[in-house]
């Protein structure tokens, strides 16, 4: 091995750390509690040395929330490829979600519970396509469309139900974490009865309640106003 070869191994086990070190002080501490100089710390580095892999504490977290999400992207592939049917694979799909956040709750804290949306640059970064994140929602709608193609559910705005989807999971999935102390009863039957009312809503509900009504309201208080003229004429 060259110097090269050399140096840039040592710069790749050097910035690994210093996300291993970021990723346990988030475990321990919460998102509040991570900071340039505790990660610093904890490898016996000098603050600026952090500064040469990591812009800020915001590009550190996105870096250890990128890993975890591989760490999901590929769970979500493996249980897909031991279902054949696709409609089994969503439901595998969305179990595996709630069961890899509830195991990671601090790293999800991080990403998906703490607004984003203050500095545009940041949120503008999470949604970038390549990333960890808008891969699992991809593998997500994949699912939804084979679903559709194959007609194991009605057909239906594949984007639009799959943010449905992922919004019903994340907010079974923040509850959890958010609020652990509510009597929750058995959790794992609150999780399946949940996607089992959004699969069995896709196969057999009707979503016409979804769809906008303006002309009905409209004409509704047309009506209205022609039966409230014919009474005081």
């Amino acid at each position: 091995m060259g110097v090269r070869e050399r140096r840039a191994r040592q710069k790749s086990l050097l910035r690994q750390e210093i996300l291993d070190a970021a990723r346990d002080i988030l475990v321990r501490e919460g998102y509040e509690g991570l900071s340039m100089r505790k990660v610093a710390d904890k490898i016996d580095y000098s603050p600026t040395a952090i500064y040469l892999y990591f812009k800020d504490r915001d590009d550190l977290l996105f870096h250890v929330s990128e890993q975890l999400m591989a760490g999901l992207v590929h769970e979500l592939q493996a249980l897909a490829s031991e279902a054949t049917d696709p409609l089994a694979a969503l439901r595998k799909g969305l179990r595996g979600y709630v069961d890899f956040a509830l195991a990671h709750p601090q790293h999800y804290i991080a990403s998906f519970m703490i607004p984003h949306g203050h500095d545009p640059e940041i949120a503008a970064r999470y949604k970038q396509p390549d990333t960890m994140s808008m891969q699992a929602f991809g593998f997500l709608v994949r699912l939804v469309a084979e679903c559709v193609r194959q007609r194991k559910i009605r057909k239906v705005d594949v984007e639009t139900v799959s943010r449905a989807l992922w919004a019903a999971v994340h907010g079974i999935t923040s509850l959890f974490i958010a609020i652990p102390t509510f009597d929750w009863g058995n959790r794992d039957r609150v999780v399946d009865h949940l996607i089992a009312i959004l699969i069995d809503g896709l196969k057999t509900g009707d979503l016409s309640a979804a769809r906008p009504r303006k002309s009905r309201r409209a004409s509704g208080r047309t009506s209205d106003l022609t039966v409230l003229r014919a009474r005081t004429a």
